[in-house]
């Protein structure tokens, strides 16, 4: 069994495997572009964030009905359990489907049905990150939040995800000032394809707690400094970052100089489905590419459960990690 572990990067849409997609497709009357599963394989290849974004929502046509939503994450956990994963709080963005005449309600329900037998069915426990599209205006994202109200008990935090380049964080400002109103955790997709200062920008004016990816924070010593001072978590996707070219080869990631460093780093799949694998898969990416030790794997473990959002469940984190400090690699 692999090294027990908390994923905090996990964009749900992003686990639609070419498989599901076809069975999907066939019940809801959708025809998807490809031939066959093969082929819509093959065309999970990209070469940079845009060329993904377009096939990503394009292949939510199949979603249609909370069956649909339930069946995604049930595929997901099933994978996810396999590969260690004891927790995972999982990105959603439903401005992906209202804006194809999804209710956001079809979409949390259908989800919740899923992550409510969780824990019964492949020992995980979820929680739900409700993300913003940043490619869209910040009236759509206060409208999202709005129409997400009714359902508030099932969700966790925000997120703010999809095309970063010239969508800086401050233009959620409002969005983000509301949910900490309503009491809403915070993270924010930063510093991936944008800036180092994007990362300064989700802390200072949006307020997060955990940065989204952000290796380019590596840029800016300074930056590196606070993160590791105020022990502001870091969801970094390895495969992820290979697959998008933000680095050419696993080689060259920055994960161990930004363990040198003292961030609490973790290590997370993304989009599993197009970049190539699952948690584990990750881990056992890094660990060969980087010659990670046994113990530089447990630290990963450890902040995987650390930085996540279980201050509502504290004795449930202590068993976590004690899994962590028992498991023999």
């Amino acid at each position: 069994m692999p090294v027990p572990k908390a994923e905090l990067h996990l964009h749900i849409e992003g686990t639609l495997e070419p498989e599901l997609a076809f069975a999907l497709a066939a019940r809801n009357g959708v025809t998807l572009p490809h031939a066959d599963t093969a082929a819509l394989r093959e065309a999970y290849r990209f070469s940079d964030l845009q060329s993904f974004l377009d096939l990503y929502y394009a292949l939510m046509a199949v979603l249609r009905t909370p069956r649909d939503f339930t069946d995604l994450a049930d595929a997901y956990l099933e994978r996810a359990a396999a590969q260690g994963v004891r927790h995972a709080e999982i990105f959603f963005d439903p401005q992906a489907h209202t804006a194809r005449g999804v209710p956001i309600g079809t979409v949390i329900e259908g989800l919740a049905a899923s992550l409510d037998r969780a824990e019964e069915r492949y020992g995980v426990s979820t929680r739900l990150i409700l993300c913003f599209l940043r490619d869209e205006s910040a009236e759509s994202a206060l409208a999202t939040l709005e129409e997400a109200k009714p359902y508030l008990d099932r969700i966790t935090g925000v997120g703010l995800d999809s095309a970063e380049i010239g969508h800086p964080p401050a233009k959620f400002a409002a969005v983000y000032e509301e949910a900490a109103r309503l009491g809403l955790r915070r993270v924010a997709h930063a510093g991936e394809e944008g800036p180092a200062a994007y990362v300064r920008e989700a802390l200072d004016v949006l307020g997060v707690e955990r940065i989204d990816h952000g290796l380019r924070c590596m840029e800016d010593p300074g930056l590196v400094e606070r993160l590791a001072r105020e022990r502001i978590p870091l969801t970094l996707c390895p495969l992820s970052n290979v697959r998008l070219r933000v680095i050419d080869t696993l080689a060259d990631h920055p994960l161990r100089q930004m363990l040198d460093a003292g961030l609490l780093v973790t290590v997370n799949s993304d989009d599993p489905a197009y970049f190539g694998g699952y948690a584990g898969d990750n881990y056992d990416g890094v660990r060969d590419a980087l010659g990670l030790t046994p113990d530089q794997l447990r630290t990963l473990a450890r902040h995987s459960f650390e930085a996540s959002f279980l201050e509502d469940d504290e004795p449930r984190r202590a068993r976590y990690l004690a899994e962590v400090e028992a498991y023999t690699f």
